[in-house]
């Protein structure tokens, strides 16, 4: 973990970050959310600072979890204390001066999908064509590249103004490595080839749990699916947090749109910079496979904090 400081200069840890609420920790969503355990464990013991999460509401319905093969990983964000993403929600953290943690990207950016692969499907083999094309991404670990690092964020500032009605401090960060533990197998448009698979996606899907139904484009699909994945040996998650953007003091200035508008984005801006800043570093770090991780802690101990990149 890396953070910025008011100077702008980027350093090892968590110095940059605020100690005091509100904030607003904004940023992207990595696939299916592997940075959460991470970076809210991280951000408690090397700061104090307790993270709360705005979720997506299909993770406190009991009826579409019980669809999921395994969703106890479920009750951990609820017992670190997310809460469903909505307005009145938001209100309440930032009033009480708590740290949320938002991703305006929301599921549409945490459910990749691959690059559009060009297949030709008949109705009386479509099991058998995905399963001899998933056999053949196992047996030569084929890599779709795909929408890892790409943001999905609507055009309306809905965080800005908010935050600033509440004067908190607005933290961009963004968050690379998913492309260094998995390869994505079979997205949602994969799975809509798969017979009978409608009727689970209708069942997860329920209207009671869409969100933005008022944007437009990609950023409207919200929808909740599996997804297939493949393991790769392991390489390492970076973090870097931005330089701090405080609203205190700038409550009437953000309550124009056209104001509200270029302050989100910036923020915006600044998560793509931090995304594309770890993907260049991280080049340069000695560690970034798990062997040399692996060795650094035989030799120093298994609580050792393990080197990286000069920032």
């Amino acid at each position: 973990m890396l953070s910025t400081l008011g100077d702008g200069r980027v350093v090892r840890g968590l110095a940059g970050l605020p100690r005091e609420g509100p904030a607003v920790l904004v940023g992207y969503h990595m696939l299916l959310g592997f940075e959460l355990g991470p970076m809210v464990t991280g951000i408690l013991s090397g700061t104090g600072v307790h993270v709360r999460g705005l979720a997506h509401p299909f993770m406190f319905d009991g009826a579409t979890e019980r669809l999921m093969p395994d969703s106890a990983h479920f009750d951990l964000h609820r017992v670190m204390g997310a809460v469903p993403v909505t307005g009145a929600n938001f209100y309440r953290l930032l009033a009480d001066k708590e740290f949320v943690l938002l991703y305006p990207g929301g599921a549409r950016e945490a459910l990749h999908r691959k690059v559009v692969v060009v297949v030709w499907f008949c109705s009386t083999c479509t099991v058998y064509v995905v399963l001899f094309l998933l056999l053949c991404m196992l047996l030569y670990s084929c890599c779709f590249q795909g929408e890892e690092y790409k943001l999905f964020w609507p055009e309306q500032p809905e965080f800005v103004r908010m935050a600033s009605r509440f004067g908190a401090t607005i933290v961009p960060f963004g968050v690379v490595g998913e492309d260094d533990i998995c390869h994505l197998l079979l997205d949602y448009n994969d799975l809509q080839k798969v017979p009978f698979y409608g009727m689970l996606d209708e069942a997860l899907n329920r209207d009671g749990l869409r969100l933005r139904t008022d944007s437009m484009g990609e950023v409207k699909d919200q929808r909740m699916h599996p997804l297939l994945l493949a393991p790769k040996v392991p390489g390492r998650f970076y973090f870097v947090f931005g330089k701090p953007i405080e609203t205190r003091g700038r409550e009437k200035e953000l309550r124009d749109k056209e104001a509200a508008q270029r302050l989100y984005l910036q923020v915006k801006s600044e998560v793509e910079g931090c995304i594309n800043y770890l993907k260049e570093k991280r080049e340069e770090d000695p560690y970034r496979s798990i062997l040399p991780r692996l060795l650094y802690q035989a030799l120093h101990g298994p609580d050792a904090e393990i080197p990286t990149f000069e920032p």
